[in-house]
């Protein structure tokens, strides 16, 4: 059913008026999800859906500005994501490539990758390595872009590097495991430095992380969206902080 675009606005107003503004998230994580589907409703190619999401980000990116959101962390491609056929990932990878290099030009955000870039092929990620060392920080809103990530991968790299370096440090295993503690951990993850997540917005409709940021979730809220990732509104994102700025976060307590 159409909807005129008047009604929207009045709708967006009382959405806005109905936002706590002491209680806005400050890290937003969200999952991109429901490209190929929105693309497969329409008859259309997967790649067409891919693209036609990556157009979105920029326009959901300005939305967390115009909320003062200091963090945003986009799920453009896991690990899982890396098995899909040769044909589609080529293009999804060049899509994002491509996405990429756009953000790092328009100069709005810093940029940083979460994920393990090595996964991909080397001119994909010579591509987005040199786009992302080309942002610079000076009070921008950082934006996250994880590819090749997977929450588990993510924990099993930091352990990894963390033992690393106990060992080249001379000390033994059963040394480290009796003092090793959860900032030594929380050190080695892609995100060391950042806050952990306020809240995760995930759009398609699938109510699950599948992965997505596990360690730093812990006292993270959850919003979940029907609507796939293409078609996910600006009034659905006020949806998602109004949800937010409504709940009594206890952090454990």
């Amino acid at each position: 059913m159409w909807i005129p675009n008047f009604v929207y606005s009045l709708y967006e107003r009382s959405l806005i008026q109905q936002i706590d503004e002491t209680n806005i998230p400050q890290h937003v994580g969200i999952i991109l999800d429901g490209n190929r589907r929105w693309a497969n409703s329409l008859g259309m190619t997967a790649s067409s859906g891919h693209r036609k999401g990556a157009y979105h980000v920029t326009e959901v990116l300005e939305w967390c500005e115009e909320a003062h959101i200091k963090l945003v962390t986009l799920w453009m491609l896991s690990t899982d994501n890396l098995k899909r056929a040769e044909a589609e990932l080529a293009e999804l990878l060049d899509i994002i490539a491509d996405l990429i290099e756009d953000m790092a030009k328009s100069q709005r955000w810093e940029l940083r990758v979460l994920g393990d870039l090595d996964l991909l092929p080397p001119a994909i990620a010579a591509r987005i390595k040199k786009a992302v060392a080309s942002t610079s920080s000076g009070g921008k809103m950082q934006v996250n872009v994880a590819i090749g990530y997977g929450g588990r991968q993510e924990i099993t790299n930091a352990v990894r590097r963390y033992l690393s370096e106990q060992a080249a440090q001379g000390k033994e295993l059963g040394e480290v495991a009796h003092s090793i503690t959860v900032s030594d951990i929380t050190e080695h993850m892609y995100t060391r430095g950042q806050p952990d997540p306020d809240l995760i917005i995930r759009t398609s409709g699938e109510q699950r992380l599948s992965g997505f940021l596990l360690w730093q979730t812990v006292h993270t809220e959850f919003y979940f969206c029907e609507t796939f990732w293409p078609d996910f509104r600006r009034t659905d994102f006020l949806r998602a902080l109004r949800d937010f700025s409504a709940r009594e976060r206890r952090m454990g307590v």
